[in-house]
C-alpha cells in the first residue's frame, strides 16, 4: 500500500515537469526560432515479488510477478522541426531555409550557435545579433579576409579561418545586403557592388545534442559532434532568406490537448495519494 503512495508522489513530480515543459513551449510561442520542448515519461524501480522459473518434465514455467514505484521524467527532447519565416523587410535579418545554424561569440569568448538571425551593424562597424553577441564569419577589411576557393571548377567561400565579422569602414557603404549564400555586398563610393564579408551556416551532426543557453541560443555538448562550417545552402544546410526571421514551431493545438491529459495525469496521481491516504485511516482504525 505505501508503493502505492510513492507512486502517486512521483507521478505527481513527473506530471509537475511536463507542464512546466508545456507552459514553457506556451510562453514562446511567438519567440523567433524557438524550438517546441517535449518530455517523456518512463517507469522506474520494481520489486519482485516472484522470480521467473524455467518449465521442467513434471511442471510448466512460472512468469516473474513484480510490483512497480511509479514513474518519472525520462527525457525532455528539443524538437527541431523548420518551420516558415515572418517577412521583416530588414535587410540584415537572415531565415536559414533548412537545417544549420549561425555561430557567434558572446562578451565572454564563448562560441554559440543560433537561428535566430536578427543582425545588424553596430557603432565600431561589428555584426551582432540581438543580444550583442558578435557574428563569426569572413570580412574584407579585418584579419580574417574574405576568400574564395575552387573545389571541382566550382568557387566556393573559404571558411577556414573564421573571425568575428567587422567592417572597420562599413560607414562609407551603402545598400548593405546578406545575399542566400552568406555573402554581404554593398555600394561603396564609386557606386560599384562589392562584397564586404560572408556568414557561414554550420552543420550540427546531432543537433538533438544541443545543450539550450537562453537567448536563443545552443552550446555543443559531448554528443552533438564537431559542428562544420559551411557556405549557406551547401554542405546540408538551408540557404539564406533576408528580411525574415524563422517563427516558432509550437502548435498550439497540441500543448492545449497536452495541458488537459497532464492536468487529468496530476488529478489521477493526486487521487490514489487521498485513497492510500484513506486506507491508512482504516487501518489505524481496526484497534478501536
Amino acid at each position: 500500500m505505501m508503493k502505492a503512495l510513492y507512486s502517486g508522489v512521483s507521478g505527481m513530480r513527473s506530471h509537475q515537469t511536463q507542464m512546466d515543459v508545456i507552459g514553457n513551449n506556451i510562453a514562446n510561442v511567438n519567440t523567433y526560432g524557438f524550438k517546441t520542448q517535449r518530455a517523456t515519461f518512463r517507469d522506474v524501480y520494481y520489486q519482485t515479488l516472484k522470480n521467473p522459473g524455467a518449465p521442467g518434465d513434471d511442471r510448466g514455467g512460472t512468469n516473474a510477478s513484480q510490483v512497480g514505484y511509479g514513474s518519472q521524467i525520462g527525457s525532455v527532447d528539443t524538437i527541431h522541426t523548420i518551420t516558415g519565416f515572418s517577412p521583416t523587410n530588414k535587410e540584415t535579418d537572415v531565415y536559414i531555409n533548412g537545417d544549420g545554424y549561425l555561430a557567434v561569440m558572446n562578451s565572454n569568448g564563448d562560441t554559440l550557435y543560433t537561428r535566430l538571425g536578427a543582425l545588424y551593424f553596430d557603432e565600431a562597424g561589428n555584426l551582432v545579433d540581438v543580444n550583442g553577441s558578435r557574428v563569426l564569419g569572413l570580412d574584407n577589411d579585418g584579419g580574417n579576409n574574405y576568400k574564395t576557393k575552387t573545389v571541382d571548377g566550382k568557387t566556393v567561400i573559404d571558411f577556414d579561418n573564421v573571425d568575428v565579422i567587422k567592417i572597420n569602414n562599413y560607414k562609407d557603404f551603402d545598400n548593405i545586403k546578406i545575399n542566400s549564400d552568406g555573402t554581404i555586398t554593398a555600394v561603396d563610393k564609386d557606386d560599384k557592388v562589392v562584397t564586404i564579408g560572408a556568414i557561414p551556416v554550420y552543420k550540427i551532426p546531432n543537433q538533438d545534442a544541443l545543450v539550450l543557453e537562453g537567448n536563443s541560443y545552443y552550446s555543443v555538448g559531448n554528443n552533438t559532434g564537431d559542428p562544420i562550417v559551411n557556405t549557406a545552402g551547401s554542405g546540408g544546410t538551408g540557404s539564406l532568406v533576408t528580411g525574415a526571421l524563422e517563427m516558432s514551431n509550437v502548435d498550439l493545438a497540441n500543448e492545449f490537448s497536452s495541458m488537459i491529459i497532464t492536468q487529468r495525469g496530476f488529478q489521477a496521481n493526486t487521487k490514489i495519494i487521498s485513497v492510500v491516504d484513506q486506507m491508512l485511516e482504516e487501518l489505524v482504525n481496526l484497534k478501536r
